[in-house]
């Protein structure tokens, strides 16, 4: 009996897991949808709103289910950044799908450089490797300008049309069909990953490294193929980015770019892949918007939102709504 009972709540558990994995792809391809509506003239906005999320939901990875603090997140996306557009301008591989290969590539290769640092360390230690490996990996892109283009940037990229069909056109329809595809993709793969035996273990090692590795599991080894993996989701944004934008400059590299990942995971709620979405598209079209409405104090109301959303939903915008719905639900049974 106790073998039914258990098969039956795993499978129930299975079955409530594919249907929010189906209900975030709606979502994602509804909000898709009407953001090509009602904002056809500003893909380009659109199309780095879906390769921050990459970079925002990677980060989510480290730091939400695993804990790692790190203010560097940004030296994986660049370096996926790179890698496609090197790929591209140096070697002649222009075709998207090959330059998105080379940016996972790039992307895991640093996740990989820089876990292996990182996980050395604990605490405040950690989060200043991170920010000196940020400024590293800043620093040889500015000085390998022969590869990179230094500080005048990575130019000349030219993707061919998208499986020999689809152009990049000037208006950018097909990058953004492009990168909700990739976001759509990735989305489902790490509701995956999250949910599998190693998610979960990652998420012990968060809670209590200690009894993991009483249990005999390497807390490191399980955090560095997270890194890995982590990498890899960074490098797909980065190869994206580059796709899009047909250039490469050293602002994918910057550490306002990891302290901004790290501000929109945090306003939509950490440990939540849901969330990880939320907080990137609500920061972005709120800078957006107030910097277009005030270009000279946008910054102070981007500040007034932040503080707000720290005191009075500490658990993030979608983590403090699936708080309050959960408690709701639990009330009316």
């Amino acid at each position: 009996m106790a073998t039914m009972s258990e098969a039956s709540t795993a499978l129930s558990a299975g079955r409530r897991g594919l249907g929010r994995d189906l209900a975030g792809l709606a979502v994602i391809l509804v909000l898709a949808g009407i953001g090509y509506l009602l904002f056809p003239n500003n893909l380009a906005l659109l199309t780095r709103i879906t390769a921050i999320a990459l970079l925002v939901l990677s980060l989510d990875l480290v730091t939400g289910y695993c804990g790692v603090a790190t203010l560097g997140h940004a030296a994986l996306f660049g370096s996926g950044a790179y890698a496609a557009g090197i790929a591209a301008v140096h070697f002649g591989i222009t075709d998207p799908l090959l330059m998105l290969a080379a940016g996972i590539l790039g992307g895991a290769l640093a996740g990989l450089a820089c876990g292996v640092v990182i996980l050395r360390a604990h605490g405040l230690p950690q989060l200043v490797l991170s920010i000196a490996l940020i400024h590293l990996f800043h620093e040889f892109a500015n000085k390998a300008s022969s590869w990179t283009g230094g500080s005048d940037g990575l130019a000349g990229i030219s993707p061919d049309p998208l499986i020999g069909l689809f152009a990049f056109d000037l208006w950018g329809r097909t990058a953004y069909v492009f990168g909700v595809v990739l976001l759509a993709i990735v989305f489902v793969l790490l509701r995956l990953v999250v949910r599998s035996p190693f998610g979960m273990l990652c998420r012990g090692i968060r809670e209590d490294p200690t009894r993991i590795r009483a249990m005999g599991a390497s807390p490191t080894i399980a955090l560095l193929k997270m890194y890995v993996i982590s990498g890899a989701v960074a490098g797909v944004g980065g190869a994206l980015n580059a796709v899009s934008t047909q250039v490469v400059g050293l602002d994918s590299l910057s550490f306002t770019l990891s302290a901004e990942s790290l501000v929109m995971l945090v306003l939509g709620g950490t440990g939540s892949l849901f969330g990880a979405l939320t907080g990137t598209i609500v920061f972005m079209f709120f800078e957006d918007l107030v910097s277009t409405a005030n270009p000279f104090h946008w910054l102070t109301m981007v500040g007034a939102l932040l503080i707000a959303v720290v005191l009075f939903a500490p658990k993030g915008l979608y983590g403090t709504v699936a708080e309050v719905l959960a408690r709701r639900r639990g009330a009316g049974r």
